[in-house]
């Protein structure tokens, strides 16, 4: 990596951040969004787990910050058996985690005319069921503490249907539900829970996509966006404001005008 792209890289510091000390663990972190996190909650004083399948990214990823901000965890997050045990060599090696965000996530278009089971079962094993095997890896932790964090990346294309997306939309919006339902089991006692729906972000996935892209935005932004999130710990963090917005207000109504509205774009 260059050094000018290193410098981008790194944010400034933020003297007074909420995350400071935090024990983070991030999955998806290889490329993406979840490497342009990484830099932000150092930014704000984290030390971070780093998760993802590829363990040489993960370890040059590590190797532009100081020693012992990043550790590279390398896990498969469709495996539940190695999921818990990424978790408790973290929890071994700083005595617990503070927060979790399971950001680690994968996108195919489907069609209804060519239909294979396959692809929504690819989806929502990487999409929904990773998210769900890292709560069940990290809660019993939390709970012990009293305290924690947890946030899982879906989508605002979990807001509602869209074309081609049935196999996607439907793993993020099983993110969605499922998180707001555990809520309310575990913010009484003491752990957050948080939503995050990204709208479209320039990243090697969406560079794929052959559609247009309305109001996309940088994967540096929208880590900073997720980071002061976090901070708040938010229930939802939702961007870009514009377009997220929209999708509020198009996920309220009538299904006959959603249609004809969302027709439009195919033509």
């Amino acid at each position: 990596m260059s050094h000018a792209v290193e410098e981008h890289r790194q944010p400034r510091r933020y003297s007074r951040s909420p995350l400071r000390e935090a024990r983070v663990w991030l999955t998806g972190a290889s490329s993406g969004i979840g490497e342009a996190l990484v830099p932000e909650l150092v930014a704000r004083g984290a030390r971070v787990a780093i998760s993802a399948r590829r363990a040489g990214a993960l370890e040059a990823i590590a190797a532009r910050f100081p020693e012992g901000d990043v550790v590279p965890v390398p896990v498969d997050v469709t495996d539940r058996a190695a999921v818990r045990a990424a978790a408790a060599e973290i929890e071994a090696r700083w005595g617990g985690i503070d927060l979790a965000v399971f950001n680690a996530g994968t996108h195919r278009p489907v069609s209804g005319l060519t239909l294979d089971a396959a692809d929504f079962e690819a989806l929502m094993t990487v999409n929904y069921l990773s998210v769900i095997y890292g709560v069940e890896a990290v809660v019993p932790g939390m709970l012990a503490r009293g305290t924690g964090h947890i946030a899982g990346v879906a989508s605002l294309a979990g807001y509602r249907a869209l074309p081609t997306a049935a196999a996607y939309g439907a793993s993020k919006a099983a993110v969605i539900l499922a998180l707001d339902a555990l809520r309310f089991d575990l913010a009484p006692r003491g752990i957050d829970v948080t939503v995050v729906n990204p709208g479209f972000v320039r990243t090697p996935l969406t560079d794929l996509n052959e559609f247009h892209m309305p109001m996309r935005i940088d994967a540096d932004a929208a880590a900073r966006l997720i980071a002061h999130g976090l901070e708040r710990r938010a229930r939802e963090i939702h961007f870009p404001a514009r377009f997220s917005w929209l999708m509020k207000t198009l996920r309220i109504l009538p299904y006959p005008l959603y249609a004809a509205l969302v027709g439009r774009t195919k033509s």
